[in-house]
């Protein structure tokens, strides 16, 4: 049977991604001085304000302020009245402490929240990624390095790629479209944009083997993407859930990542989720897996635990959840512990997606 399958990935200067940015960096900071820090902060962004809101219960000593605007120097983003200013952009605060309700659970290992978390894998790629998000990543960090090394130095930060996957028996065969907006200057033509992103970032990232003559390219459809960033459109922190994850492939639980420390199992058990998906895939127990974990709000232990490996799995489930369970501790202590997440690693993990990157912790390969 074949179909069609699409998946967004987004840049850094995304408005989005902007925001997403801005609260982990914060998380970090505060994890250099105190591992122990309470994190949950949100950015929004629009025209030219930031404002930083949220609760952090740490003892470091960090400056918001100047955290917001070196993220955005650092992403490109210098106003000249089509984006925002880095440097005179207005920043708002309102940051408090940790709700002492949730605290008293979270202070005795409990879940930070309650909810529910997916993890999953598949064989479409060697990062075990699904293919048309793997490949809509690579897009978008190709058209940030060629902003940033000059090679098209008319870019600007804000960005979008959209990639349609044709399968064929649940195997990628060939691609169907490639979609690429990207922020650029006034004085650039179309044409010249459309020309260069084909030669200079599809082209150098997309194995030509899944391109043919069928395979449509479209770039800034709209005609014109002069003015972007937060006075484009509006950012806010935890928008982006499916780009951060699998671009669709998988069910999401609906909780974000960005700005979150790993007591808050939104995020960690997702991370400890992927690592465990991934590597039933890669011990050859499925060819593709989902679980799901659901935990209460001041209890260690997860409440359920559901596999599902699609009719592709060479041992049955049952067993699968049994080894599971026999291997790995997941209370949030234990996620924490076994993946080292009081470490400052997370303004790495803001963008090109959560997962797929081998040189975060859950993207290990283990036997089990």
């Amino acid at each position: 049977m074949n179909y069609l399958f699409t998946s967004e990935s987004v840049t850094e200067g995304h408005p989005d991604k902007l925001c997403d940015l801005i609260s982990d960096t914060i998380l970090d900071k505060c994890l250099e001085q105190d591992e122990y820090s309470r994190v949950a902060v949100e950015t929004f962004a629009s025209n030219d304000k930031i404002t930083i809101a949220g609760q952090l219960t740490t003892n470091a000593k960090i400056n918001i302020e100047q955290i917001a605007r070196d993220v955005l120097k650092s992403i490109g983003y210098k106003g000249k009245g089509i984006d925002i200013d880095y440097e005179n952009c207005k920043i708002d605060i309102n940051i408090t402490k940790q709700s002492a309700d949730i605290a008293q659970g979270v202070d005795v290992g409990g879940a930070g929240d309650q909810g529910i978390m997916f993890g999953y894998a598949n064989c479409d790629t060697e990062e075990y990624m699904p293919f048309a998000i793997s490949l809509a990543h690579k897009l978008s960090k190709r058209l940030t390095e060629v902003r940033k090394t000059g090679i098209l130095p008319y870019l600007g930060p804000d960005g979008k790629t959209q990639v349609t996957v044709e399968y064929e028996d649940d195997e990628p065969k060939r691609i169907e479209t490639i979609l690429i907006s990207n922020q650029h200057d006034a004085d650039i033509p179309l044409e010249t944009v459309k020309k260069d992103i084909i030669e200079k970032v599809i082209k150098k990232v997309v194995d030509s083997k899944y391109l043919d003559e069928n395979t449509n390219y479209y770039v800034n459809p709209t005609g014109r993407f002069v003015i972007g960033g937060p006075l484009g459109d509006t950012g806010l922190t935890g928008r982006k859930i499916i780009v951060d994850t699998y671009g669709g492939y998988a069910r999401h639980g609906g909780g974000c990542f960005s700005g979150k420390d790993a007591s808050k199992v939104d995020r960690s058990a997702a991370y400890m989720l992927r690592h465990i998906a991934k590597n039933v895939v890669a011990n050859g127990y499925a060819k593709k897996c989902e679980i799901q974990i659901s935990y209460g709000i001041g209890m260690a232990k997860p409440i359920s635990i559901y596999v599902n490996t699609f009719g592709t799995n060479t041992i049955p489930e049952e067993k699968i959840k049994e080894k599971i369970e026999n291997t790995f501790d997941l209370t949030p202590d234990g996620i924490i512990k076994y993946l080292e997440l009081r470490k400052p690693i997370y303004a790495s993990t803001t963008n090109y997606g959560h997962f797929g990157k081998s040189y975060l912790p859950w993207e290990k390969i283990i036997e089990f």
